[in-house]
């Protein structure tokens, strides 16, 4: 029963959308959950019985080692979840965004990575997106990006209301603003230089709410940011080439405006995967399996991402 070649921790609403890609890739996999009530809901809804529990109690059972393990739990398990996992001898590892939940946790778990000679890869979905990937192949025909201007507001209005523990809430911005900011980087290369201010202040995230800053990227692209969190707004990144300006808002949809015209076109995508699941978790997951990581942010970029820009752009301090 336990010797399967995946596993799943986590059986909450992500670990069902990762359950569902590998029911429909016919993985031999094995969920393992916490509480009741999700195992649950995940039985009820992709028709696989999960382990309850908790990965400590199951893995008591010294259960023999799989080839490949994703971590979906919440933000406030995945560093010590992974840490279990590597102390157990998994060595390759696809973890939920943004890996821990603070930025100096990050040394520990990549030390460990390091020590195991495992592989730890980032699941930033969007980077899969067809929208995403259709306009990496056109800025690379147009001969690469000049400038890009992204913007990251949250819904603030909303998040306060979310059921969510303290330390999520307080560090929002790497858990949820860095999709857009690492879909952005991936499209037009890692800052080399970067100016940053941020002000502001909100009661579930006292470090900053509004949000600017400039840099030139390692490809030699301008960029540009602004959010505010404390007025309307949404995610969206315009990337401008010698040929085109392509604009992402909303993320799934990719538009595109032309020399001499100011009419932005839809482009056609052949997105029909990310319809039927989570938007880029199927391509994502392909390549986790099939060993094909060269579009996924490792652990230590992330690393060298939270402290080299995520920490300037949001004010976290540790």
């Amino acid at each position: 029963m336990t010797n399967k070649n995946v596993w799943l921790v986590g059986t909450g609403l992500m670990g069902i959308e990762y359950a569902k890609v590998l029911n429909y890739l016919h993985s031999d996999f094995l969920a393992i959950g916490r509480g009741s009530d999700n195992c649950k809901k995940f039985l009820d809804t992709v028709n696989i019985k999960p382990i309850e529990g908790g990965l400590t109690a199951f893995l008591k059972l010294n259960p023999a080692l799989p080839e490949a393990v994703i971590v979906a739990v919440g933000v406030e398990s995945l560093k010590n979840t992974t840490i279990e996992l590597l102390n157990y001898g998994v060595k390759k590892i696809l973890l939920e965004k943004p890996a821990v939940c603070h930025p100096s946790e990050i040394s520990e778990l990549t030390s460990l990575v390091k020590k195991k000679n495992a592989t730890v890869l980032l699941a930033y979905n969007r980077r899969f997106y067809a929208s995403v990937r259709k306009a990496k192949e056109i800025i690379e025909q147009d001969g690469g990006a000049i400038s890009c201007i992204f913007d990251f507001t949250e819904w603030s209005h909303m998040i306060k209301n979310l059921h969510k523990l303290p330390e999520e809430l307080e560090t929002w911005f790497l858990g949820n603003s860095s999709h857009p900011i690492d879909t952005a980087f991936y499209l037009i290369g890692q800052p080399k230089e970067m100016s940053s201010i941020y002000k502001g202040s909100l009661d579930w995230h006292p470090s900053s709410s509004v949000f600017t800053g400039s840099g030139i990227s390692d490809q030699g692209t301008l960029f540009s940011y602004h959010a505010n969190w404390e007025s309307p707004g949404r995610w969206n990144i315009e990337i401008m080439t010698k040929l085109h300006k392509l604009i992402f808002k909303p993320m799934e949809i990719l538009q595109i405006q032309e020399i001499g015209s100011v009419v932005l076109k839809p482009v056609e995508i052949d997105d029909e995967i990310d319809k039927q699941f989570k938007p880029g978790f199927f391509l994502q997951l392909k390549a986790f399996l099939a060993n094909d990581h060269q579009n996924f942010c490792d652990i230590y970029q992330q690393e060298w991402n939270m402290n080299t820009y995520y920490k300037k752009m949001s004010g976290y301090k540790n």
